[in-house]
């Protein structure tokens, strides 16, 4: 909502499951003021196939289509445990079709 998506298909359909972005986003307010050390992943739509492009990582609130493997998104995640890049950031994943697949070697952002 914070910018200006809330009228998109995409935010329509997601959430009108028990408004479960809204959720979300209350979430990751919560876990930004807790103190703790965070990384907040939102993946764009997820494929149940090995990746097909490369690694994609944009800015918070910048994403409002895009793909990813869940593979892909799963090593994001490990990644992010141990990268300092990753601390207390927004990483908006997407595969990059643009782009051959590469051998996941940590976050480039």
């Amino acid at each position: 909502r914070a910018w200006g998506q809330e009228k998109s298909p995409g935010f329509v359909a997601t959430n009108a499951f028990g408004n479960a972005l809204d959720e979300k986003i209350e979430a990751e307010l919560y876990l930004r003021k807790s103190g703790l050390d965070y990384t907040i992943i939102r993946p764009g739509g997820l494929k149940a196939k090995p990746p097909t492009g490369a690694l994609s990582v944009n800015a918070e609130d910048t994403l409002n289509s895009g793909e990813i493997s869940r593979d892909l998104v799963a090593d994001v995640c490990i990644a992010s445990l141990t990268d300092k890049k990753a601390s207390n950031k927004v990483l908006e994943i997407i595969e990059d079709e643009g782009v051959p697949p590469k051998v996941f070697n940590g976050l480039n952002m």
